[in-house]
């Protein structure tokens, strides 16, 4: 079955770049997509029609599947109110986790979604130039926003994070519980990539500025995008020889290596609750703890 998260292998989604000033917009199925959230009917992606689709305030060509256009709804305020009854709008983080068990048709939906989500948050977010303020405009199908003033085109922002699986001696995995998140959710040490540094580089830093831990065989594991609101998560493992950990108490509270018994133990009686199916996250702690967590 084809992993919903890995960039390990081609886009099912052609993107069809040379297509974003001409596209078919009379024919194009249509992901309806606002505040972070797709239509959906029974978990899964839908794809509109074109005499179905809401009035629009914002569209951005997605590419071609199946031999047809497909775009992204932003609508407006009012059709929004609008969503018949046999559709809901989901949450993105919801629908990446159905779309994980869902082989390739789960794959090309959460492309569609992610890349979806990520677009139209970038359009909500950067309405204007950086340089003059004045309001830009988009273009290359919703793929640029372009400037009048500074004759000047702005791109997609991706902010790159790094998520780091690290095992001790004893091979137990380390598990933290950051000072945000809801009570009992633990996952991997991660952290934004700083300007001037690597990936390898940031999850050096991160690791020993979160955990007072110095980690070696660091080595690259997958990515995955993961646009809340526009990053990309960057996975490796690595080891520790010395595993006592030294919190900083400010980001991470909470942190323990657990053997692969443990883990099963804590996830079934609800002790910790780990990062959602079809996450790297997720997916790092499976790996390792060699098959499906409850």
């Amino acid at each position: 079955m084809r992993s919903p998260w890995t960039l390990a292998e081609p886009l099912i989604v052609d993107r069809a770049a040379e297509r974003r000033d001409t596209f078919d917009l009379d024919h194009a199925l249509a992901v309806v997509v606002r505040h972070g959230a797709v239509l959906t009917r029974d978990g899964r992606l839908e794809l509109v029609e074109p005499e179905r689709r809401p009035e629009a305030e914002l569209i951005v060509y997605l590419g071609v599947t199946e031999g047809r256009d497909v775009i992204a709804v932003v609508p407006t305020a009012s059709a929004a109110q609008d969503v018949p009854a046999d559709l809901r709008m989901t949450g993105l983080r919801e629908h990446i986790v159905f779309t994980a068990h869902g082989g390739e048709h789960g794959a090309r939906d959460r492309e569609l979604g992610a890349t979806a989500v990520a677009l139209a948050t970038w359009h909500e977010n950067h309405p204007r130039c950086s340089v003059c303020g004045d309001p830009t405009q988009p273009r290359k199908g919703g793929w640029i926003r372009w400037c009048e003033r500074d004759e000047r085109e702005h791109y997609p922002r991706t902010d790159p994070a790094v998520i780091v699986a690290i095992t001790d001696p004893d091979d137990r995995l380390l598990l933290a519980h950051a000072s945000y998140w809801s009570p009992r959710r633990f996952s991997h040490l991660a952290g934004y990539v700083e300007p001037g540094e690597s990936l390898e580089q940031a999850a050096y830093r991160e690791v020993s500025e979160e955990a007072g831990l110095t980690i070696t065989d660091l080595t690259y594991v997958a990515s995955q995008p993961w646009p809340f609101p526009a990053s990309i998560m960057v996975g490796f493992t690595a080891r520790v020889s010395d595993p006592t950990l030294r919190l900083d108490d400010e980001e991470i509270t909470e942190a323990r290596f657990v053997t692969r018994a443990e883990m099963s133990a804590l996830a079934a009686d609800g002790s910790i609750v780990l990062a959602p199916p079809g996450s790297i996250a997720r997916t790092m702690i499976e790996s390792w703890h060699g098959g499906p967590l409850a």
